[in-house]
């Protein structure tokens, strides 16, 4: 869960301060390359059951996203920086 709450938070952060569509999917895709990769080793080396893996990038990916839909309706309205 951490290493998808991480790794998608800095992807959204980078994502966010560049323009080019291809570069912002690049962040993602790195991200959820990276992710996928601790969960597959976490599996490989038996400390987890792939239940476990999938639970955790669930509930880690529901958490970044939810930190990004705050922050984007906390700059629409002014609260953090303006809109750009």
């Amino acid at each position: 869960m951490e290493s998808a709450v991480i790794y998608f938070t800095l992807a959204a952060l980078l994502a966010r301060l560049v323009q080019e569509r291809a570069l912002k999917l690049y962040f993602l895709g790195l991200a959820a390359l990276f992710t996928f990769l601790v969960g597959l080793s976490r599996v490989y080396l038996g400390v987890h059951y792939p239940s476990d893996v999938l639970a955790g990038w669930t509930a880690g990916l529901a958490w970044a996203m939810l930190c990004w839909t705050v922050a984007s309706y906390l700059q629409r309205q002014g609260s953090v920086e303006p809109a750009k």
